[in-house]
Parts: structure tokens; sequence; C-alpha cells
């Protein structure tokens, strides 16, 4: 999945837990002929790995929930789009997530020094529940298990990829509600807890068959990593690009 041909690529800036920095807060990119498509998360440092993948702000973010480590970011990005002028970024947030953003980024008084400037003017809200459509996709959307019901959700592009964001394993979601031919970007560290997936969880709950097209992430450093290669899977760096599938539906 690491190769060039493929008209769609998801490439990350981040794949590290939000308690271990040092691989990056788990956030992913979209693209379309290496171009970007559409924002995964926005913890902190995503925005500085954004910009230099890209040399520009994003158009476009899909948050899968509001923990800080994937939103941080965004209170900068709203400085920077006000400052560089740009139109208002595209936000697709779920609808239950609205309250908790907005709390937690937007009541801050006095977004700028200078005034007459708050979070939401930098952004264009679109609050999504089951789909949504950007830039003639249609994209998918799941609830997880993370802390909370509600509180965390998955992101699909039918046919070419699937992005876990932060959950236990959801054999429910990945075995019957996809087309049998997405790659499967999936939260796993080494040790499972109440929050997130571990290497022992997967063997339990998936297919083999479901398994191979794993590509995980969200772990805590490299030694992490090759913990979770030496089991047999695909493990995602920073700054990494993978092909995604062409959307042909697979025989089940």
């Amino acid at each position: 999945m690491t190769c060039e041909s493929s008209e769609y690529s998801l490439l990350f800036l981040g794949t590290g837990s939000g308690g271990h920095l040092q691989m990056g807060c788990s956030a992913a990119c979209i693209e379309q002929h290496q171009k970007p498509l559409l924002l995964i998360d926005c913890g902190p440092g995503t925005l500085a790995a954004y910009q230099a993948n890209y040399g520009g702000l994003p158009n476009a973010i899909f948050m899968t929930h509001a923990h800080m480590d994937h939103i941080a970011d965004l209170e900068i990005l709203t400085v920077r789009a006000r400052l560089q002028e740009v139109a208002p970024i595209t936000l697709f947030v779920p609808l239950a997530l609205i309250p908790t953003l907005h709390q937690r980024l937007a009541t801050y008084p006095g977004t700028m020094a200078e005034g007459d400037h708050d979070f939401w003017q930098s952004f264009q809200l679109r609050p999504v529940t089951d789909q949504f459509i950007h830039a003639g996709h249609t994209f998918k959307l799941y609830p997880t298990r993370h802390h909370a019901p509600n509180s965390s959700h998955a992101l699909c592009l039918p046919g070419h990829m699937f992005f876990s964001g932060d959950t236990r394993p959801i054999p429910e979601i990945i075995h019957h509600e996809l087309t049998g031919s997405e790659a499967i970007f999936h939260d796993c560290g080494t040790i499972p807890n109440p929050s997130h997936t571990g290497l022992e969880d997967l063997n339990r709950e998936y297919r083999d068959d479901v398994r191979s097209r794993f590509v995980l992430y969200h772990y805590a450093d490299e030694a992490a990593a090759t913990t979770l290669e030496a089991a047999g899977y695909q493990v995602a760096r920073p700054n990494e690009r993978f092909s995604l599938p062409d959307g042909k539906r697979l025989s089940l």
C-alpha cells in the first residue's frame, strides 16, 4: 500500500498516542493525486506537519472526536486563517461533538489581541450525522467505542479507506459495513485499555481476511511500532504515504 500509483492516498502527519508525542499526534490527510482532499483531526503539531508537506493551510477538516490531542491546533489555525485572510475553513463535525468542541475552543474571550474575531469566524461549521459530501465524494461516519457513547467517530471513504479514530475493537462495523476493498487504518497499541485497542484484541475480534488489510497507528513509540510489526501487521509512521485501493468491491 505504500506505492504511489493510485489516484487516492493517505498521508500520516502523526501516528502517536496522546501521551507519547515523539511520533506526533495521530492525524492524516486523504489525498487525490497527492493533493490534500480532507484532513482528519488537528492535534498539537498537526498544522506544522501539514504546512511542511503542502505549503499552506487546510481547506477542509473532519474531526473524529474532541480530545485535545486531536483538536488543539484548531486554536492556532483560527489565528493563522484570520491573519492570512483565507476563506473560512470547512469543519465537518459529528453532531454530538459540537457542544464539547465549542466549550473547549470557542468560549475563551479574545481569540486575537486585535479583537473582533472569534473561533467560528475562521471556520464554516458543517454538522454531520451519518454521511456528508465533500469535493464530490461521499464520506460515511460511524460512532465508535471510545470513552462515552457517540464521543468518537470513524470515517470511511467507501471502496478506498476506513479510518477508525480512537476506538476499542469495532467488528460490528468493519465486518458488516465496509465494501470489502478498503484499506483499514486502525487504532492499536501494544496494551489494551478501556478506550483503545491493544494487540491482543485484534486476533480475538477480527477475521484473518480483515486483519490482512490493517495499517496500525496510535501507538506509544518506535519500540511499540516494532512490536506490532513483529506480530505481522503493517504499521504507519509519521510522513508515510499509503496508496489506497481503487474502490472496486472484492468478492466476499
